[in-house]
């Protein structure tokens, strides 16, 4: 079983996480424990849950892991949305984050598809 840092997935999250992390420094004081920290929070749990199912050596336990960072790549979305919405940030950096967060979810996707496959080969 390889590492979960070489995970495609997982390396696309850990560069949403950076950025993240990067953005809500410039957000409003007031909201550094409500939304910067719930967007700080969501976008950690995408690599989080990766890493956990990738350590779980079962392939639905790591699907279902999986499908937990899928929960937090819409709900670190929605967080983006919000941000947009109060014009704490703006169309160009909102893309550029969802792009990331739909690179997330296409290799989270594609991560599943595959372990659900070999789920398959492995009960024929």
């Amino acid at each position: 079983m390889r590492s979960f840092t070489e995970l495609d997935a997982w390396k696309k999250s850990r560069i949403l996480r950076n950025e993240i992390s990067v953005l809500v420094k410039t957000f409003p004081s007031e909201e550094k424990y409500r939304l910067s920290d719930q967007i700080i929070r969501s976008s950690r749990s995408i690599g989080n849950n990766i890493a956990e199912g990738q350590g779980r050596f079962h392939y639905i336990d790591a699907a279902k892991f999986l499908i937990n960072a899928r929960g937090s790549i819409t709900e670190t979305i929605d967080h983006l949305i919000i941000a947009l919405d109060e014009l704490y940030i703006s169309n160009e950096i909102f893309e550029k984050l969802k792009n990331l967060c739909d690179d997330c979810m296409r290799l989270t996707n594609g991560y599943i598809n595959y372990l659900r496959q070999q789920k398959n080969i492995n009960n024929d």
